[in-house]
């Protein structure tokens, strides 16, 4: 019997049942009452039964359609829980995949992402140098222009690098810490200097503040601890000649995901770059 039904003239019958009148049905369908009372007739003259009764120009439901109300109230209230999860699901954009360097991630970037606000969520990886936006399904990607990218991508330039050595509260060390992932940074070495090399910046920033020795370290990466003076200047902050960059591999205009995020992340880091340089006179 499946297959001779009419989903409309269900839909109708519900809604008479649930209005409690042609009229009402009518109204609230947005078509003729005659279409309504059509779709009511070939639906009961389909099933071979009274589905209401009809007293005085008022409908009552026959057992046999309240039965059948019952069932609908089931279907169409499953039926509708299911459309709004899909088309929830379809109208929810993707999440933006950003690959981004770990200390910069860490230091910088992930305090400051609550703040970000949108219809996506940004989900963060951390790494450096070059980027397999494919295989790594990342739709961006922040990095210094300390290495040569692909001629394909697209490329925006978010902020210049400031740099600064710093130490500890009263360090007396001569240690010099030193990050593996930026070996080519010139320090000013004394002749008894010693240098400790880590794979990071952030563990470079550790040992550091564990009275290890000196370091030096992008002025983005340390905004907390000047701010509660953690740590002595050695050596005058400065501009080491690189900057941060957004790349992707697509236009950004593309996406209204990645221009959403490129402007935030272009604000963020100017209101960076001006505390270092009030702070630093700069």
């Amino acid at each position: 019997m499946i297959e001779k039904l009419s989903l409309n003239a269900l839909k109708y019958f519900y809604m008479i049942a649930q209005t409690g009148s042609v009229t009402n049905a009518a109204e609230k369908l947005c078509v003729t009452q005659s279409a309504v009372s059509k779709q009511l007739k070939n639906l009961e003259e389909m099933m071979n039964v009274q589905l209401f009764d009809r007293v005085q120009k008022k409908l009552y439901l026959t057992q046999s359609g309240k039965q059948l109300y019952q069932t609908c109230q089931t279907i169409f209230v499953q039926l509708d829980d299911c459309l709004v999860d899909i088309t929830k699901k379809q109208n929810t954009p993707k999440p933006l995949v950003l690959s981004c360097e770990s200390t910069i991630a860490m230091k910088w970037l992930i305090p400051r992402l609550a703040t970000f606000k949108s219809d996506f969520n940004v989900v963060l990886l951390t790494a450096g140098g070059s980027v397999d936006f494919e295989s790594g399904q990342i739709d961006l990607a922040l990095r210094r222009n300390d290495f040569k990218w692909k001629d394909t991508l697209f490329s925006e330039k978010i902020i210049d690098e400031y740099m600064l050595v710093v130490k500890a509260k009263n360090n007396t060390e001569n240690k010099i810490l030193r990050s593996t992932s930026r070996p080519n940074f010139k320090y000013t070495q004394g002749k008894n200097d010693e240098i400790l090399e880590f794979e990071h910046f952030y563990l470079c920033l550790e040992g550091c503040l564990a009275g290890l020795g000196k370091t030096m370290l992008s002025g983005y990466m340390i905004e907390k601890e000047l701010k509660y003076e953690m740590l002595d200047i050695v050596e005058p902050i400065f501009k080491d000649g690189s900057a941060y960059y957004l790349l992707s591999n697509t236009h950004f205009e593309q996406d209204d995901r990645k221009i959403i995020f490129l402007k935030w992340l272009k604000q963020e880091m100017k209101n960076s770059e001006k505390g270092l340089q009030q702070a630093f006179n700069l």
